[in-house]
């Protein structure tokens, strides 16, 4: 892995972090991103590229092979985190669910974790609908963001409520710039 930084934004399903992470990559050129993989379908409307789409047998090879930094079981589905090769001078972003996080703050502690909250449970549902996850998804994604949460915050170098994308991409990018400052003296 890179020298650089390990910018970990985590938090629950529906409080922006896809929007926040691609807008942190298009601002910062020193930021790289590692696609995740899942085995859940594509969402209606979704980026073909949000994620590395796969079945569970490929997704059980490469934890097989030892290819993944975390990975994780959410709500049915596979998520993880393949072992980043970014760019030479990259500092590396990952968008993971809180237990992902977890597994990389125990082998990267140096890592800059950044839990991002939605403003209320009601503007997180509202988001998961206008999402296109199903209701029964909504649900549990709900119940799962109330587990999550206190961990999330414990663990958390940073806690950000995303109430304002402009001002929570600007905050980020500024706990960025601080934490690349501290590590040079």
């Amino acid at each position: 892995m890179s020298d650089g930084l390990i910018i970990v934004v985590s938090g629950p399903g529906g409080v922006g972090k896809s929007t926040i992470v691609e807008a942190l990559v298009q601002r910062d050129p020193r930021l790289w991103l590692s696609r995740s993989w899942t085995t859940r379908d594509r969402r209606p409307g979704e980026s073909s590229d949000a994620y590395r789409f796969v079945t569970r047998e490929e997704f059980q090879r490469r934890i097989d092979d030892g290819g993944f930094l975390e990975w994780t079981e959410f709500i049915g589905n596979l998520y993880g985190t393949p072992s980043p090769e970014p760019p030479s001078g990259s500092d590396i972003v990952l968008e993971i669910e809180v237990d992902g996080a977890q597994q990389v703050k125990r082998h990267h502690p140096q890592a800059l974790l950044i839990f991002v909250l939605p403003p209320t449970r009601e503007e997180q549902r509202s988001r998961l609908v206008g999402r296109g996850d199903a209701d029964t998804k909504v649900h549990e994604r709900l119940r799962k963001a109330e587990e999550e949460e206190p961990v999330g915050r414990a663990l958390a170098d940073h806690v950000i409520v995303n109430d304002n994308l402009d001002a929570t991409i600007a905050e980020m990018l500024a706990l960025i710039s601080d934490e690349r400052a501290r590590r040079r003296r």
